[in-house]
């Protein structure tokens, strides 16, 4: 069934005591969930190991309380009570046949210690790495002599609760144990500082007491930032990353390789292509023969292929990847490779985390609703009387509702007013360093053109008297929404009547014209109120057309939110190499023919700029018009043999694209309850 090219990626393989049952290894990553939410964590864990994942693993366990990450919601094993939820962890993914590893982490420096108040510890006194006005004291002997015994005890705590690999974490300079090895830290001047050697000590103690105290049955880890992209004031591939393997290569049982900070591990298509680190750890295979492990945003089994018939990597990690489609490996095995959801490298799933959330995904709405709905990224039950249902946009809401409601087998008719399909996801993905974003068009289009109770009209736009004419008995409007043109936003809550409505421009009109769409040859001004992504990606085209930018925002700097993506620094870098000119801190005022009048959000001072054209990037009005004329028209539902229509999408209420992929397959879920109140649609009403 599986292509033969494949095959390599099926191979078991011995790392130390265990053996993994194919190549495919889901890296330690964040879900959101934790200690909090160990029944949702085992759940979504054990998913994984459904759909063919050899090696499944938690995110970092913190190992002491000493180690904090309040409000995070990280693993917990700082003593025996943490166990029994480690072991739901590790029974779910036994039972599919894979192995558990976990990731033992002392975060030193990298925390505060907000919830157990412990002063925090690291080699050398400094402050903590977040703005918590706190100090890390330096650790003596004592402390260090505590820290390898906590890691021992943890150790050992997590053999108990069964899983098979164990982790000596020392990456994404969030560890303790990178943090001793960094030479910017660690200012010691005993024999855990000063030379390589010296500052190496601590990481090979901490391997050699893990192999000791659990090496016998279980695999033990290392995760190694092999480059932090920081040249000579960091860990470089080429430098002391390499001495670092190079010293300790047989060490290990299996060498988890990566670029440092999480921002550089984990960068979004927007920055990075497919398989981006391997520059950077190409080296590992030479310097050692334990088994390797790397990252690189893989979807393609042809490159996944290749890294490992290459000698580059033993094991293909993944950890986005394997959130988009927990099913990839099984996929691959059936000869399914058409049905695998690629992950668009959006850091959707990173936001959840980085708001200490459990984390959602733009192409895998079941994301994280594996336990506490019971939603599976595979199946969906059956419809017990599968009524038909006419899907008014074809969207991102739009299609996964049709998608997932012939997947329960009901009769779909799709209809989409404009000749393409895909909505605000088929405008954006045209956008710089966003065409990945296609792929949630892409891959629901392939579903919808395998279904046979699906039939799909472009160019169809309906009206109420149509939809009354048609008399199907569930409606579903996915009819998108409109980018704002007078700045209603975040800082004017009323429309700005000083708005020239010839030189203002919106994102959709951008995007449907390019550049071209600013005719005049003056400055633009793009004013962005809405704080994500958006306003960033037009003001690169526009700079890139050779147009002269001005983005000007009441946020102390360019697209805030996309802190949660790990992208907010290249963001702002970009747009200062295309020579954006940046006002942070300003909100509009006033405007006249020739300038824009920008007004301080601290003291109400103002300023003028020269500018022509404004780009207002604020917030958009739901495209409800149908839904207020069928409204009008509900004393006719009856007679037309409608039951129920309901809002889906930006429709309802405009928000990421991931926001209204989950409306739709939510709309799809609840198929068969249409009589609860529309206010219960996305809630927990009909759970």
């Amino acid at each position: 069934m599986r292509d033969p090219r494949y095959d390599i990626l099926f191979k078991p393989l011995k790392i130390g005591p265990v053996t993994t049952r194919n190549r495919f290894y889901q890296v330690p990553h964040c879900t959101g969930m934790g200690h909090r939410y160990p029944k949702a964590e085992a759940r979504l864990r054990g998913v994984k190991a459904e759909g063919g994942w050899g090696v499944v693993s938690t995110q970092e366990a913190e190992i002491h309380a000493s180690s904090d990450l309040t409000p995070a919601n990280e693993a917990r094993i700082w003593e025996a009570q943490d166990i029994p939820a480690l072991r739901l962890v590790t029974d779910a993914v036994h039972a599919h046949g894979s192995l558990a590893a976990i990731q033992l982490v002392h975060n030193g420096l990298h925390t505060a210690n907000r919830y157990s108040r412990i002063a925090p510890l690291a080699p050398s006194a400094a402050a903590v790495a977040s703005d918590d006005p706190v100090q890390a004291r330096a650790m003596d002997k004592t402390d260090i002599a505590a820290f390898r015994k906590w890691h021992v005890e943890a150790a050992l705590r997590a053999k108990e609760a069964g899983f098979d690999i164990i982790y000596a974490y020392a990456g994404h300079d969030m560890t303790l144990l990178q943090h001793f090895l960094l030479a910017r830290h660690n200012h010691r001047t005993d024999e855990y500082g000063g030379s390589f050697a010296n500052r190496l000590r601590l990481f090979r103690e901490v391997i050699e007491d893990t192999k000791e105290a659990v090496g016998q049955t279980c695999a033990v880890a290392v995760r190694l930032a092999v480059d932090e992209l920081m040249g000579r004031d960091g860990l470089q591939h080429d430098g002391e990353a390499h001495d670092i393997i190079e010293a300790l290569a047989e060490e290990p049982d299996l060498w988890d390789v990566n670029l440092s900070g999480w921002s550089n591990d984990s960068q979004t298509a927007r920055f990075s292509d497919e398989g981006f680190q391997e520059n950077y750890t190409g080296f590992v295979k030479s310097v050692t023969t334990k088994p390797v492990v790397g990252v690189g945003r893989y979807t393609s089994p042809d490159t996944m292929a290749r890294v490992i018939k290459s000698g580059h990597l033993d094991l293909i990690g993944a950890a986005r990847p394997s959130i988009a489609d927990p099913f990839l490996p099984s996929k691959i095995e059936a000869g399914e490779v058409e049905a695998i959801r690629e992950c668009i490298g959006c850091n959707i799933c990173v936001m959840g985390d980085n708001t200490s959330v459990p984390m959602r995904c733009t192409q895998n709405p079941t994301l994280g609703e594996e336990w506490r709905r019971g939603w599976h990224p595979e199946f969906i039950p059956s419809l017990s009387h599968p009524d038909p249902y006419l899907i008014v946009g074809g969207g991102p809401a739009g299609l996964e509702a049709a998608r997932a409601l012939a997947q329960r087998g009901a009769e779909v008719i799709l209809s989409e007013a404009g000749d393409t399909w895909g909505g605000r996801v088929t405008l954006e993905s045209a956008l710089p360093g966003l065409a990945t974003w296609a792929r949630v068009r892409d891959w629901r289009l392939w579903q919808l053109n395998q279904a046979p109770n699906v039939e799909m009209y472009l160019n169809s736009p309906l009206q109420a008297s149509d939809i009354l004419e048609f008399g199907m008995p569930h409606v579903a409007l996915a009819t998108g929404s409109t980018w704002r043109a007078d700045g209603v936003g975040r800082v004017h809550r009323r429309p700005l009547g000083f708005l020239d409505p010839d030189r203002v421009l919106t994102p959709d009109e951008i995007m449907a014209k390019g550049a071209s769409a600013v005719t005049d040859e003056g400055p633009v001004v793009v004013f962005d109120d809405d704080r994500f992504y958006m306003a960033s990606v037009l003001a690169e085209l526009l700079a890139t057309a050779g147009r002269d930018v001005v983005f000007v925002t009441p946020a102390p700097v360019v697209s805030p939110w996309s802190e949660t993506t790990l992208e907010q620094d290249r963001i702002q870098r970009r747009l200062i190499e295309k020579q954006v000119r940046i006002i942070p801190l300003h909100s509009l005022a006033d405007m006249s023919p020739e300038t824009l009048t920008l007004s301080c959000v601290y003291t109400g001072d103002t300023q003028e700029i020269a500018c022509n054209t404004v780009v207002t990037v604020t917030t958009r009005r739901p495209n409800d018009a149908l839904w207020e004329n069928l409204l009008a028209a509900k004393g006719q539902w009856s007679d037309s043999g409608i039951r129920s229509v309901r809002r889906i999408g930006d429709c309802y209420a405009p928000s990421l694209i991931a926001g209204a992929v989950q409306s739709g397959h939510t709309y799809a879920r609840h198929a068969g309850l249409e009589g609860e109140p529309e206010s219960l649609r996305e809630d927990f009403g009909h759970v």
